[in-house]
């Protein structure tokens, strides 16, 4: 790269974007399921905030006003879109942004969403019912509390359930974990959520505030039909929060806590940062000692003896790198969201359950095409007894967001920001001094388990706990992380390869492991 000025340096820059719109050109053919066309009722797909009926079903002018501005894009049909109440939905036209780093966000696909009368839909929504059943059971308690060995027995008996297994079975080291093998490995929740670190001169401990359970002065929500109705139509509200009663508003637990449960980990990805999680990653890593990717140009080099990198390779490097990456992935994600696949959330598929359950004594309703796995579940069991319905008890007042489920932004920001920690930093560093929260969560005591926690392992897992914390407020499906971080991959790989050609540094490096296990170099 030239030391150029003027007019020399503006036709090199020139020549860079051209060169790198040219390499990142692709015409990616997308899939969705058939679900909106099989279902004209649109029962399968995201209706949300939109108008619905008596029973539940979204009407249909209102739908197709919907898809009347995403397929014209036009923001006058935005404008006119048919809601059912005064919440907003979010942010659809930015699946139509473009990025000048990495590929743009239409050149990306996901495979199609598990449909709606499949098995593995019904499998999901099991572990999501036993997810919200277990939200104030600790972690550490998944061996021998009775409810968690209630979940492990239901879902070993789905016919399609893909999460985690050891031997074939689910168990207490693999319930509602990741998918990779460092998921499985020490603690349920990552170091990068629980080891203190220093923000500049502020001195984080990484505790947080959290809600109160039920019984205790919290609540479960939308567990009756009227809210759950007046919560798909967006009635009921206060600037997009659902606050008049019997919605909420969450109560937050006057005693800060270190994650310890399903309920907390909802509480940490209800108002997170998105990128929050992954750059106190790289201050906790950078604080216990963890140096720079081997291919770091500083790192062993003539130039590192009479420089240090800043940035470009250096701390402040690692900590905007890590950061900047979410942008892209989630004008990525939104394009699919809304354009693409447009799949509903787990709240609305609990109604379509509660209906279904419900058709027999009741002339409102009817049977909905669902796989007899999740109808004939421990867990719906569970939850009627509860509650007196099959309404997917939601940790939040408002349920989910206004935007549809798959892909997930969590899970897509996950999957883009872990793999920049793990390309930038020495993804090998074993963590000193690991530690687990205690049963309470008021205090850290040591784990002494078994295996060594490295920089790879608690990025893939940290970015399962922000994702899958998601699942625990019940407000998305294991497919939507699974895919999503693997979609985040993809997005940061390819910011990756682009940034290579705009630093004047020697052939840097990137040489990390990828969430399938492999090992790649950029």
């Amino acid at each position: 790269m030239l030391n150029s000025s003027g007019a020399a340096r503006a036709d090199e820059a020139e020549k860079i974007r051209i060169d790198t719109a040219i390499a990142e050109r692709r015409v990616v053919v997308q899939h969705p399921n058939d679900d909106e066309t099989l279902y004209p009722q649109r029962w399968g797909n995201y209706s949300k905030g939109l108008k619905h009926d008596a029973r539940g079903d979204v009407v249909a002018a209102s739908y197709d006003s919907m898809l009347d501005a995403l397929n014209s894009g036009a923001p006058s049909d935005f404008d006119a879109i048919k809601l059912g109440g005064d919440v907003p939905l979010v942010d659809p036209q930015a699946g139509l942004a473009f990025t000048l780093v990495g590929g743009d966000p239409q050149s990306f696909a996901l495979p199609p969403a598990p449909a709606l009368a499949s098995a593995e839909r019904a499998g999901e929504m099991v572990e999501d019912y036993w997810m919200a059943l277990l939200r104030d059971v600790p972690f550490s308690q998944y061996d021998s509390h009775p409810l968690a060995q209630a979940a492990i027995a239901d879902l070993n008996k789905l016919s399609d359930f893909r999460g985690p297994k050891q031997g074939g079975k689910v168990n207490a080291a693999t319930l509602f974990r990741g998918f990779t093998p460092e998921d499985l490995l020490g603690p349920y929740v990552s170091q990068f959520l629980l080891l203190p670190f220093q923000f500049g001169a502020i001195d984080i401990d990484q505790t947080f505030q959290t809600y109160l359970p039920p019984g205790k002065g919290g609540a479960d929500y939308m567990t009756d039909f009227a809210s759950w109705l007046a919560v798909q139509n967006g009635q009921a509200t206060n600037a997009g929060k659902l606050t008049s009663a019997p919605f909420g508003p969450n109560m937050p637990d006057p005693t800060h806590r270190y994650l310890r449960d399903g309920r907390g980990l909802a509480a940490y990805v209800h108002v997170d940062v998105l990128f929050e999680a992954y750059f106190n990653a790289c201050l906790v890593a950078l604080d216990a000692g963890c140096g720079f990717n081997a291919g770091n140009p500083y790192n062993g080099t003539a130039a590192g003896k009479t420089q240090q990198g800043f940035g470009t390779f250096g701390t402040p490097y690692a900590k905007t790198a890590i950061s900047a990456v979410a942008g892209p992935a989630l004008k990525t994600i939104w394009y699919q969201k809304w354009y693409v696949h447009r799949v509903l959330r787990p709240e609305a598929y609990g109604g379509l359950v509660y209906k279904t359950l419900l058709a027999a004594s009741d002339p409102l309703y009817f049977s909905y095409p669902l796989h007899a796995d999740v109808l004939n579940s421990d867990a719906v069991k569970h939850v009627q007894s509860l509650h007196g319905g099959a309404l997917l008890p939601m940790a939040f007042p408002e349920g989910s967001p206004w935007h549809p489920s798959y892909g997930q932004g969590h899970g897509t920001v996950a999957g883009a920001c872990a793999t920049m920690l793990k390309a930038i930093l020495d993804e090998d560093f074993v963590i000193p001094n690991p530690m687990m929260p205690s049963d309470d969560g008021t205090k850290l005591v040591p784990y002494t388990g078994p295996g060594k926690l490295t920089v790879r392992g608690e990025a893939n897992k940290v970015a399962a706990n922000i994702a899958l914390g998601r699942n625990h407020a019940g407000v998305h499906w294991r497919s939507d992380y699974d895919r999503s971080v693997l979609l985040g991959e993809e997005v940061a790989i390819r910011v990756l390869r682009d940034e290579k050609l705009l630093y004047n540094e020697h052939h840097p490096r990137w040489t990390f492991t990828k969430f399938d296990g492999t090992k790649m170099t950029i």
